[in-house]
């Protein structure tokens, strides 16, 4: 490890679901999902679901500590799991799945313990935290087709999340206080588009037929999202793009609400939803339509790129 760059590992249940939560901020160079904490040397997936080796399911992540802390890694672990689960995570159960804070450090121990007594003080749940603060010790990467498992299957990934129990949870730990916030700052549509996956009146909406130049931004974070350049009339009365603004803060989850099977897409910061993507597109451009919702968007004029932070997408225009 270079000074720009230090190791965090951490063990929540399924590796599965512990990458996609870390590989949305700033600063993390790269997430392993492998196995840690056992004395059986590169044991394979089948092996460490046993529960014999002493191995437990893990991700390990390289980061650079002057654009993410510790701390911060801290604080979003915590909200992936169930830190009073002594028996593994969700429907998940065995050693192999029990959550621990392997430390690289002395200062990453002291960081660990002071976050866990904190989360205990905090009365946020009603039994004692029990996650492991543990020495990190040898970690094996798992298989291939393990890694960044969230985005090569993305549609099964979801289904597992949620059937197993975690997306549930998380939500109703975490994101209680959220809506009520949400509620305040949004509109009726805004909030019933971005949180409650609604869909708005066609040609009834601020921007299905805008054509100003500039780009489109999540209406709660301000992630960028689409560019005017990108733009075009599909004669739907949304909004329409063949393509996303390339900075990957686009999601796309499998739906399987009303009876249809689509791809809906949300924003990758605020999770909120936007709308669908669909196969009729322009074919001279890939064939892909995002079909979004105005509700869901802040348009951010050209000539106000710069002043508002987003300077450096000038270039789409020049």
């Amino acid at each position: 490890m270079t000074q720009q760059q230090e190791l965090a590992t951490f063990a929540g249940g399924c590796f599965w679901c512990m990458v996609e939560p870390f590989d949305q901020h700033k600063g993390i160079l790269s997430i392993v999902s492998g196995y840690t904490g056992g004395d059986v040397e590169n044991p394979s997936y089948e092996e460490v679901c046993t529960n014999t080796t002493g191995h437990r399911e893990a991700v390990q992540i390289t980061f650079d500590p002057q654009k993410i802390s510790y701390e911060e890694l801290l604080d979003i672990y915590w909200r992936q799991i169930d830190p009073t689960d002594s028996g593994g995570q969700f429907n998940d159960r065995g050693d192999s799945y029990k959550t621990a804070i392997y430390y690289h450090s002395d200062e990453q121990r002291k960081s660990a313990e002071q976050s866990k007594q904190k989360l205990d003080d905090s009365a946020k749940f009603p039994k004692a935290i029990v996650t492991d603060i543990l020495k990190a010790s040898v970690f094996y990467p798992a298989e291939r087709e393990h890694q960044n498992y969230y985005q090569t299957n993305p549609f099964h990934y979801q289904l597992y999340k949620k059937g197993s129990g975690r997306a549930d949870f998380i939500s109703s730990t975490w994101e209680e206080g959220k809506g009520k916030q949400l509620k305040q700052n949004l509109t009726k549509m805004q909030y019933h588009v971005t949180q409650e996956d609604g869909t708005e009146p066609p040609f009834q909406n601020e921007y299905w037929d805008h054509e100003e130049e500039g780009i489109y931004v999540d209406i709660i974070s301000g992630e960028p999202l689409f560019s005017s350049k990108e733009k075009y009339d599909a004669q739907c009365g949304w909004p329409s793009f063949y393509d996303s603004i390339g900075d990957k803060n686009i999601v796309e989850k499998l739906d399987q609400s009303h009876g249809m099977i689509r791809t809906e897409v949300r924003s990758k910061e605020a999770d909120s939803h936007l709308g669908h993507v669909f196969p009729d597109g322009p074919k001279e451009h890939g064939g892909i339509r995002y079909c979004i919702n105005s509700a869901a968007l802040r348009f951010v004029p050209k000539d106000k790129l710069e002043e508002e932070g987003y300077g450096k997408y000038l270039k789409l225009f020049e």
